[in-house]
């Protein structure tokens, strides 16, 4: 089976040459090591160095600071052949393309030197922080407050849930509230806040789902920061925030596409072996046909994923909004359908052990869910695609 987006038209020979060399790369550790490494709750520490030696890591990072000077469209090809081997890397979604790409864009040069070199080598990881038990998918509800002090330091209080591997992180974006000193109203900035800074703790959330990273409830009780914590300026939030959050969803469909494109390569190898009559399963239509469906849903979805990734790269920030929140729908819904119909081709087989397809099926409704659900996206399609009224 080709992989997702070989077409010569549609990519580059240096596209398509990085793609072969990071799908041997996951080869080389596959879903048995993935699995492993999940089983005595450990974290994918060789592959994540290999990577960063590899240069894959920081290949969307400024070259001056260590990166590899191309953008979210190679990143997104980075994850999506790691995960298509089995072993993808989820901090590829935070670190470099979230935190990365923020502090790249809109980071003072003291920042882009201290934590862009490490982002690139591996050496440094830093997470995300955005969402609130209380607030979900309302944004305007983040409750996380930052207040400027005379001496200029920054003191935040709140809470943060959901958020991904902090506890290898050496510090975390956070997504606060300052006071607009003209309107008064709060406005969204973020926050460079270190591991281990007085006052910010974190928690383990137990979750049912079977990844080397783990969740976290934070908390802000009082924690100082100097003023050069604060990324960017002030009173340009949301765009700044909207740089994170795009790369994000473009990733997370690149996570959606390797798991989707996983599930199906195992599918069909199991389809044109399996033979429990007089052919092999795979050539009866009722197996064979949806199998068919889910590949063109994959290639679909891939090829939206390429659009939004190339309109980011572009600096169109607007266009790229729109179509990284289709590339993460599509992603999303594609890989539910391609895991659930995988499951259903091995029959029992695909929920053994053996075969791992079983633990795709939370990990897969994570991409419907996370960074922004499927309900969200339609809203936003709804309002700034077709020009529908708001009902909240």
């Amino acid at each position: 089976m080709s992989n997702a987006l070989s077409n010569s038209v549609i990519e580059s020979e240096e596209h398509r040459a990085l793609r072969a060399a990071v799908a041997a790369l996951g080869k080389r550790y596959g879903r048995e090591y993935f699995t492993t490494v999940v089983a005595e709750g450990k974290h994918t520490d060789e592959l994540w160095q290999d990577a960063a030696k590899a240069g894959y890591l920081g290949v969307n990072l400024p070259e001056e600071y260590g990166g590899g000077g191309a953008g979210i469209t190679e990143l997104s090809l980075v994850l999506e052949e790691l995960g298509a081997a089995g072993c993808p890397l989820l901090m590829l979604v935070v670190s470099p393309a979230i935190c990365g790409t923020v502090i790249a864009r809109f980071g003072t040069e003291e920042q882009k030197r201290t934590w862009l070199p490490g982002l690139a080598d591996g050496s440094r990881k830093m997470a995300f922080g955005i969402t609130e038990p209380d607030a979900g998918s309302n944004s305007h509800r983040i409750t996380t407050t930052a207040r400027k002090e005379s001496g200029g330091d920054w003191i935040l209080n709140g809470r943060k849930i959901f958020v991904s591997g902090v506890d290898i992180a050496d510090a975390t974006l956070i997504v606060g509230r300052t006071e607009d000193a003209r309107t008064g109203k709060l406005k969204p900035c973020l926050f460079i806040v270190p591991r281990e800074a007085p006052g910010f703790g974190r928690s383990p959330v137990a979750m049912e789902l079977a990844a080397p990273e783990k969740q976290f409830e934070l908390t802000l009780d009082d924690v100082r920061l100097p003023a050069d914590a604060l990324v960017g300026d002030e009173d340009a939030g949301l765009l700044q925030l909207f740089a994170g959050l795009n790369p994000e969803r473009i990733m997370t469909a690149a996570f959606a596409l390797g798991m989707g494109r996983y599930a199906l390569a195992r599918a069909v190898d199991y389809a044109r072996t399996r033979q429990v009559w007089k052919e092999p399963i795979g050539a009866h239509q009722a197996l064979a046909h949806p199998l068919a469906q889910c590949h063109v849903e994959l290639e679909l979805a891939g090829l939206m994923m390429r659009k939004a990734a190339l309109l980011y790269d572009a600096g169109d920030d607007m266009a790229a909004g729109e179509a990284a929140n289709m590339a993460k729908y599509a992603a999303a819904e594609a890989a539910v359908h391609t895991v659930d119909q995988a499951v259903h081709t091995l029959g029992g087989n695909g929920l053994t052990q053996e075969y791992g397809l079983a633990s795709l099926i939370t990990a897969a409704r994570v991409a419907r869910i996370a960074p922004v659900s499927r309900e969200m996206i339609l809203n936003f399609i709804s309002h700034q695609s077709l020009g529908l009224p708001k009902s909240y």
